[in-house]
């Protein structure tokens, strides 16, 4: 280790357990008494952090050898930032030329604490266009992206969504949990989703799932525009425009289904 000023005793546990993570990263695994070594502290402290990191994942134990290496957890975690690193490259060849044929905008957007969080966007040539911006974040419940995210979620992740206040923002928002369930209950049967009006008067989009290569959803890719342009008649055309480009996006991310 090298010398460097010590930080209280809070954060100095938090700094020892993400060496012993940056330990086991490097040796591929170790015991107790290589971490404690190596970290230069009793072999009892470093049981105490691998205990805790074992217990979130972090690092498992190789039972037959006594020794540890980086668990599920951390793999996990890299999946889902290289996931979206990954969303944004091989999505935007796809979503470009569409904006082109559709003139309206595409978005590609991942689901983050209850919000459909924008990570791709390509404008069409139409005169009066949406300008949004990667980043930006709305509620699930009131986009076409939210609820083909919501929908793509296993009961146990979604229930915590349906047993809150729904915010309502214009007089066409879903604030009923059995509603939004009947409705995410049609996007899984359709392949698609719509929302009109719903996050604002007079925007219309359409949105259809992407999924990885191992079927799970992983983003929506949505179709929006004014809803005076995108009247109920060419939402069908829209949506499965929007269905092929999302299959096309899943088959770069490895999705074979």
């Amino acid at each position: 280790m090298t010398k460097r000023d010590v930080p209280p005793a809070s954060v100095q546990s938090v700094d020892r357990a993400l060496e012993v993570l940056e330990i086991l990263g490097r040796d591929g695994e170790g015991g107790v008494s290589d971490i404690a070594d190596a970290l230069g502290v009793h072999k009892s402290t470093v049981s105490r952090l691998v205990s805790v990191l074992e217990s979130r994942g972090f690092v498992e134990q190789i039972s037959d050898r006594g020794k540890y290496r980086l668990g599920f957890t951390v793999v996990r975690l890299a999946g889902a930032t290289m996931s979206r690193r990954d969303l944004g490259r091989e999505s935007r060849d796809i979503c470009e030329p569409l904006a082109d044929t559709v003139g309206e905008t595409v978005n590609l957007a991942v689901l983050d604490a209850g919000r459909a969080v924008n990570v791709t966007e390509a404008n069409g040539g139409a005169g009066i266009a949406l300008r949004t911006f990667v980043g930006q974040s709305c509620p699930a419940h009131a986009t076409s992206s939210g609820k083909v995210l919501l929908a793509g979620l296993p009961e146990h992740r979604l229930h915590p969504f349906l047993v809150v206040d729904l915010e309502r923002f214009t007089p066409s928002t879903i604030v009923s949990a059995d509603v939004l369930r009947e409705e995410l209950d049609g996007v899984r049967e359709r392949g698609w989703a719509a929302a009109r009006d719903e996050l604002e008067d007079g925007l219309t989009a359409v949105a259809a799932p992407v999924r990885d290569h191992t079927g799970d959803v992983v983003a929506a890719l949505s179709i929006s525009g004014p809803s005076f342009r995108m009247s109920p008649d060419r939402l069908p055309d829209l949506s499965h425009q929007a269905i092929a480009a999302a299959q096309a996006v899943s088959v770069r991310l490895g999705h074979t289904g």
